[in-house]
């Protein structure tokens, strides 16, 4: 079983479709419908259906297809180890980030870390939440930064970098807008903008409001954070977002107003699989962005999950 065979067959596997296949990988048909037909032949048993051009993955080849990419994972992340052992500064890191941490947070950080090593590449990787998630236990990704931080998954080995205030987000022409600041049950009668049901954001508010007293009335339903500043710019209702999600506003139409009970906060850090090792260049990312906001933030001393 050759690796040429296995490359082949993921490709092959996930197009369904021979021609496609040998087009993205710049070889001929025949070459590759000879290695697939080797290969059913060496494990003994018919990977797909075929139908001309088009072939049809079976279910005994989504089994091998799962291990197969599996096995394609690790001998990359070998090879990976290989080439940053000998020299760790020269490596590619490749890290999740979901969207409120774009703008402002992510990008000071990156900027520090490629003035300290020039010569490490970094390529990124955007998502939601959960998906980040998802991406790193699948092995797709070895870091991600993200917000809150994950620390109650047996899977997942979560570090706190520091924390940010939650903020509430009205009109300008709302009764409590000229505000220093707020309790969040002063809000109990209030509409509410919101991202919808399963968004990490819902579950911040929402457990933030149950933890007073009172189910928020969501009105209408957000599915990015341009949508919801929108929404409540329009006035049709308050929202409550972290500082770094809030950016500059630079809007006639909406306040910021600091909520002073109960100190809402979301943490931020790095995940990463409690089950496999960082490479050399991702472990020097990993070991700056804790002494950076370290520096930064020297009030906060949590930072071990």
């Amino acid at each position: 079983m050759e690796l040429r065979q296995l490359k082949y067959f993921i490709e092959v596997a996930e197009r369904e479709h021979m021609s496609e296949a040998a087009e993205h990988l710049n070889v001929a048909q025949s070459a590759i419908s000879r290695q697939i037909t080797n290969l059913e032949k060496e494990l003994g048993v018919q990977l797909f259906e075929r139908k001309g051009r088009n072939v049809k993955l079976l279910p005994i080849g989504r089994v091998f297809l799962t291990h197969v990419k599996d096995a394609i994972k690790a001998i990359d992340y070998a090879k990976l180890q290989m080439d940053e052992y000998i020299d760790p500064e020269r490596g590619t890191i490749k890290i999740g980030f979901p969207t409120s941490l774009a703008s402002s947070i992510l990008p000071e950080l990156l900027a520090e870390f490629k003035h300290a090593y020039p010569n490490i590449k970094i390529q990124l990787q955007q998502g939601t939440y959960h998906e980040l998630i998802d991406i790193i236990k699948e092995r797709e990704l070895n870091l991600a930064i993200l917000g809150p931080v994950v620390y109650d998954d047996p899977l997942i080995k979560g570090q706190s970098l520091f924390y940010e205030k939650m903020y509430l987000l009205l009109p300008t022409q709302h009764r409590l807008s000229n505000r220093k600041s707020i309790y969040l049950n002063e809000l109990k009668e209030e509409d509410f903008v919101l991202f919808p049901k399963g968004y990490i954001f819902e579950k911040l508010i929402v457990d933030a409001c149950h933890s007073v007293g009172f189910e928020p009335n969501i009105v209408a339903e957000g599915l990015d954070l341009d949508a919801i500043k929108g929404m409540v710019a329009a006035g049709i209702g308050l929202s409550i977002l972290p500082e770094s999600a809030i950016g500059n506003l630079n809007s006639n139409y909406i306040s910021q107003i600091p909520i002073s009970f109960p100190d809402l906060k979301r943490s931020i850090g790095l995940i990463r699989s409690k089950h496999r090792k960082l490479a050399p260049s991702e472990h020097l990312f990993y070991q700056f962005a804790i002494n950076y906001f370290e520096t930064k933030f020297p009030e906060i001393d949590d930072h071990l999950a």
